[in-house]
């Protein structure tokens, strides 16, 4: 891995503390998966054993990832950032990581793997991937929803005081090692009345309804436009950008 991660960044905040370890024993030429299963030696459970991480061969020929993860408990990953970052999560929100697994290994067993994967492995995918979580006051998502990026950022900035955004999906972990102004986050609505979810591993396993994330319950944020999140923005021209901070589409 030829990036060292910031993880000090705002970003990684819910992370920090395990990718450091991990990446301080890769550097010491451990493989990623030795050093996430050092994270994970006190164990972490899921339906078909202990959580482990195994070499990214260990799949036999023909079985789909998230199938032989759901059938084994073990998840192939490489010797780069994309999957440490997956790994980090595992460790960290193991019922959600678990039940978006479960969900995906359904539907392959169901459809099987085919040129599309659906509604519902495409939200997963998505999720997983790039997806975010946000517990924000109701004025910010009133904002969100809008995609009034004036009222959401700057207007209604001493908000964000009252607001928690994480950064949940591995791949946009590893592509904000070198964090760009277009980088954006898919944030996941609750089902129900209120869409914020609060950042724990309980919680957001049971916002993963199938039927829900069938729809792409997802709201697009660019998350270097969060306070204090990047220093650029304190100047409020940062928003003026119609490339980034689109404005919602219109639909006839």
């Amino acid at each position: 891995m030829d990036r060292v991660p910031d993880v000090e960044q705002p970003w990684f905040a819910t992370h920090a503390a395990t990718a450091r370890r991990v990446r301080a024993a890769t550097g010491q030429g451990a493989s990623v998966a030795a050093a996430l299963n050092r994270e994970a030696a006190e164990g972490i459970a899921l339906a078909a054993g202990p959580l482990r991480f195994v070499a990214p061969d260990s799949a036999p020929p023909g079985e789909a990832y998230e199938a032989f993860i759901f059938r084994s408990a073990c998840v192939p990953t490489r010797d780069n950032l994309h999957d440490l970052f997956n790994g980090v999560a595992w460790l960290r929100f193991p019922r959600s990581k678990s039940r978006l697994n479960m969900l995906q290994a359904g539907e392959i067993a169901r459809a099987g793997i085919g040129g599309r994967r659906g509604s519902l492995r495409d939200a997963l995918t998505l999720f997983d991937e790039n997806g975010a979580v946000l517990d924000a006051p109701a004025v910010l998502w009133d904002a969100l929803r809008a995609r009034d990026w004036q009222r959401l950022f700057v207007a209604e900035r001493a908000a964000w005081r009252e607001a928690r955004l994480l950064v949940f999906g591995h791949a946009l972990l590893d592509k904000l090692v070198r964090p760009r102004k277009a980088l954006t986050a898919h944030v996941l609505c609750a089902p129900g009345r209120s869409p914020s979810i609060p950042i724990e591993d309980e919680a957001i396993a049971a916002a993963l309804d199938p039927i829900h994330l069938a729809a792409k319950p997802f709201l697009p944020l660019p998350v270097l436009g969060v306070p204090g999140w990047c220093p650029r923005n304190e100047n409020f021209s940062f928003y003026d950008d119609p490339l980034v901070f689109r404005p919602p589409r219109v639909t006839t």
